[in-house]
């Protein structure tokens, strides 16, 4: 391969992984902010993961052909830049399925937002929960008393489960004009949400627009 072939090779490389990069930072700042786990983002993680092999590969070819050390090392820059956002908004989804395992496994609709990989670590992290629960814990109590989800028998719900907040209250910039939007379910809060305006709102009152991509968490 030619200097000139690994120069555009490259460029078309760094300027993918830019924009894909960009996104995957506004996918970590929103998993982050949210309070509960958000949708699995698979398209762009697949396309992250390759631009990195991408990368990997370009680096390779460089120290074969004696590209500048300064290049090197700004490709170097954006290739850890990379690997460090994928690997924290990975992190990030797990710390929140660890501590919500038991939610999130009674839920269609939240394993839904799960990865393959991400629904197998909270199948195994319910199951050794409720082993362990139920080997040091709850043999031991005396019936009706003895649930992993609730407190007795006269619980009419898994009050026993630890769910996320809802109700925080997040800050979040608009990406568009949405105009005035109902914050409660009575119609008395109602706020106009201009495009690029900074706002403090409650995450569950906004919720479907951060699912939709109109409002970002930051």
């Amino acid at each position: 391969m030619s200097s000139w072939d690994d120069d555009e090779t490259a460029a078309s490389a760094a300027e993918a992984a830019t924009t894909d990069v960009e996104l995957l930072k506004r996918a970590w700042r929103n998993e982050k902010a949210a309070p509960e786990v958000l949708r699995f983002d698979s398209p762009l993680v697949s396309r992250v993961r390759e631009q990195i092999q991408l990368l990997e590969e370009t680096l390779n070819d460089f120290a074969d052909s004696g590209v500048d050390d300064l290049v090197v090392s700004l490709y170097q820059m954006d290739l850890d830049r990379t690997l460090f956002l994928l690997r924290s908004y990975l992190r990030l989804r797990l710390q929140k399925i660890e501590k919500y395992t038991m939610h999130i496994s009674r839920s269609d609709d939240l394993l839904s937002r799960l990865s393959p990989q991400e629904r197998r670590f909270a199948k195994s992290c319910a199951e050794i929960m409720e082993k362990h629960l139920e080997q040091s814990v709850l043999s031991k109590l005396p019936y009706g008393y003895d649930s992993v989800t609730r407190q007795s028998l006269s619980s009419t719900e898994d009050d026993m489960v630890p769910e996320p907040q809802l109700d925080t209250f997040v800050f979040c910039k608009t990406k568009s004009d949405v105009g005035a939007f109902q914050l409660d379910d009575i119609g008395e809060e109602v706020v106009d949400l201009v495009a690029d305006d900074l706002y403090v709102l409650r995450y569950k009152s906004i919720k479907g627009l951060v699912e939709g991509g109109r409002i970002d968490l930051i």
